[in-house]
């Protein structure tokens, strides 16, 4: 009898779920739905393919700031984008000491104010094929179609590709990214 109302506990709660992540159109970010009625920090800290992210932005001290009503537009670089940095620079980073230089990079990732893709790609339009968004750390990033793909170029040349576009949050939008951007 208890292995049954334990079975159907878990089964209550995986249907609850299903119905949670169906009735808010979730997108799946690093094996977690993303629900829309979440901000962008209690969605980003189920990722598996954003620790390192989830990591610095604690140790930046922006959690509050991103669970503030925005609202804001994140490019999300994964683990993986982290790992293409060189070596050691992500440890450096999160020491203590580098906080400042940490926190501008993520500022960087940020953008005020909700752009989806096809706000984006609107803009790119109107810019005859490039458009440029300030970010948060008051730096530019520039949007660009690469064939099927956005990509987004920073300061210092680098390009990264938007890889999962459209993770709508409670205080904003999320667009996964490839590489890391850096300002200059």
């Amino acid at each position: 009898m208890k292995k049954l109302k334990m079975l159907l506990l878990a089964a209550s709660v995986f249907v609850s779920v299903a119905v949670q992540a169906q009735k808010e159109k979730t997108v799946e970010v690093g094996g977690a739905a993303m629900y829309p009625s979440k901000d962008i920090v209690s969605n980003a800290v189920n990722s598996k393919d954003h620790t390192t992210l989830v990591a610095a932005v604690k140790a930046a001290g922006l959690v509050e700031t991103l669970q503030t009503a925005g609202p804001f537009t994140v490019l999300a670089p994964t683990n993986a984008a982290f790992d293409l940095l060189p070596k050691g620079t992500v440890s450096s980073l999160l020491q203590p000491e580098n906080k400042t230089m940490l926190t501008t990079i993520l500022t960087y990732h940020v953008v005020p104010g909700a752009y989806s893709i096809a706000d984006i790609e609107g803009l790119i339009k109107k810019g005859n094929g490039k458009a440029m968004l300030k970010t948060v750390s008051g730096d530019k990033l520039w949007f660009y179609h690469d064939g099927k793909k956005i990509a987004v170029k920073d300061e210092k040349g680098g390009v990264a590709y938007i890889t999962i576009k459209d993770v709508y949050q409670s205080n904003g939008v999320i667009h996964v990214i490839d590489h890391v951007l850096i300002p200059a």
